[in-house]
C-alpha cells in the first residue's frame, strides 16, 4: 500500500489522486500550488527505479513533440524523487482495447499508430530508441466513447524509462517490471511486443520499435496479438491488401524491415498506399551468399529456397510454415514451440508438449 496520501505535498505539488501504479512506483495526478497547473507525477517506490526515473527524465527533456508526453520537472535527490510530466486526461490504448473488447475500425487503428510512429520518429531523430512499446504506454486524449473520433493528434507516447538503456533483456525486463516469476508468468505484457533482436539481448535500434508497432497495429485490426506469421487480411475480410504488406515489414527480419519510422508512416498514408501494394519482393542475395542450410543442416524453405533449421517451424526470411501443424499453448492458444518449458505469452507449463 502507498504511504502517500490524498493532499500531500511534494515540493509546489499538492497529490489530488493516484491514476496508476507498477512495480516501479506511482503515477499521481497533482496540482501546482500557486500556478494552479495539473500535472502528472511519477514517484518511484523502490530504490532501484530512481536511476531509471532519472533516465527518463532525461531522455524526454527536450523532446517537443505533440505527440510524446513532455517533462515538466524533475528532481531524484527529493525524498521521494519525482518526475513531473503533462498529464493526459485520457485512457491508456490498453484500456481503449480492453473497453472495445473486439478490432478497431480498420481507419481507426491506422490513424493511431501513424500517432505513435510521429513521436517515434522525433525519439529516433534524437537518438532515443523507446524500447518498450506497447499499448500501455500510449496515452490517450479522448474518452473511450469517442474512440470514434480519434485523430493522430490525440495520441501520446509515454513511458520512455528504457529509452536510453542497453545491455542484457533481462536488465531491461526488470526494469520496465516485466519479469516477476521464475515461470515468466508477468511477462506477457512487454514481451508480447517486443523484436526477436530485443528479446535475444542484442543491441537494437528504431526498428525495435517498429517491430513493436506492429503487433500493435495487427492487435487494433483484429482484436489480438499475431500468432506465428499470421497477417490481418487472414483474420479480417475487409483489411486492404497494402495493410498486410505493412505489417509484413513490421515483422520481417532486421534488415528488411522499414528503415524508419518516417518510411512506415509514408507506408500508411492514405494518399499514397489506397489500392496501392508495397514493395514486399526478397531483395536479391549478394553475390557471394549461399542458398544453404544454416548449421549445414541441408534443410531448405520450400518457398523461397533460403536455408532453415531443422527446428524451424517458419521460414524467418519469407514467413512459410515449414510444419504441418504449429503447436498452441493449451491455456491461451498461443503459437509456440516444441522446444519451450513455458508459454512466453501466459506463462503455462507446457511439459506435455515436448
Amino acid at each position: 500500500m502507498s504511504a502517500l496520501r490524498e493532499g500531500d505535498r511534494i515540493n509546489n505539488y499538492l497529490l489530488d489522486r493516484i491514476v496508476g501504479a507498477g512495480s516501479f512506483g506511482e503515477v499521481w495526478r497533482a496540482r501546482h500550488q500557486v500556478f494552479d497547473q495539473v500535472v502528472a507525477i511519477k514517484i518511484p517506490t523502490d530504490p532501484q527505479y530512481v536511476r531509471n526515473l532519472q533516465r527518463e527524465g532525461v531522455a524526454i527533456h527536450g523532446l517537443n513533440d505533440a505527440n510524446i508526453v513532455r517533462a515538466i520537472d524533475m528532481d531524484p535527490y527529493s525524498d521521494p524523487p519525482y518526475l513531473v510530466m503533462e498529464f493526459i486526461d485520457g485512457p491508456s490504448l490498453r484500456e481503449a482495447i480492453d473497453h472495445a473488447g473486439a478490432a478497431f475500425p480498420v481507419d481507426s487503428a491506422i490513424v493511431i499508430v501513424r500517432g505513435i510512429l510521429r513521436a517515434l520518429a522525433a525519439a529516433h531523430k534524437a537518438g532515443i530508441v523507446h524500447r518498450d512499446v506497447k499499448p500501455a504506454n500510449i496515452l490517450l486524449t479522448l474518452p473511450v466513447s469517442r474512440l470514434d473520433e480519434v485523430s493522430e493528434e490525440c495520441v501520446k507516447v509515454t513511458d520512455f524509462g528504457l529509452g536510453s538503456i542497453g545491455g542484457s533483456i533481462t536488465q531491461s525486463l526488470m526494469q520496465s517490471g516485466s519479469v516477476q516469476t521464475e515461470q515468466g508468468k508477468s511477462i506477457a505484457g512487454t514481451w508480447a511486443y517486443m523484436s526477436p533482436e530485443q528479446k535475444q539481448g542484442l543491441e537494437v535500434d528504431g526498428r525495435s520499435d517498429l517491430y513493436s508497432c506492429g503487433v500493435i497495429l495487427f492487435e487494433l485490426i483484429t482484436g489480438e496479438r499475431p500468432q506465428g506469421f499470421d497477417l490481418p487480411g487472414a483474420l479480417r475480410s475487409d483489411v486492404p491488401s497494402w495493410l498486410d504488406d505493412v505489417v509484413r515489414r513490421c515483422y520481417a527480419r532486421l534488415e528488411q524491415r522499414f528503415t524508419s519510422a518516417e518510411e512506415m508512416l509514408v507506408a500508411l498514408s492514405p494518399n499514397v498506399n489506397r489500392g496501392q501494394h508495397l514493395d514486399t519482393t526478397v531483395p536479391p542475395l549478394p553475390p557471394d551468399a549461399k542458398r544453404v542450410a544454416r548449421g549445414n543442416t541441408g534443410a531448405t524453405c520450400p518457398s523461397c529456397n533460403m536455408g532453415v533449421e531443422k527446428t524451424d517451424q517458419f521460414c524467418i526470411r519469407c514467413g512459410h510454415q515449414l510444419v504441418e501443424a504449429v503447436p498452441q499453448c493449451p491455456s491461451c492458444d498461443s503459437t509456440v514451440h516444441y522446444s519451450d518449458r513455458f508459454c512466453i505469452f501466459c506463462g503455462k507449463d507446457l511439459g506435455r508438449l515436448r
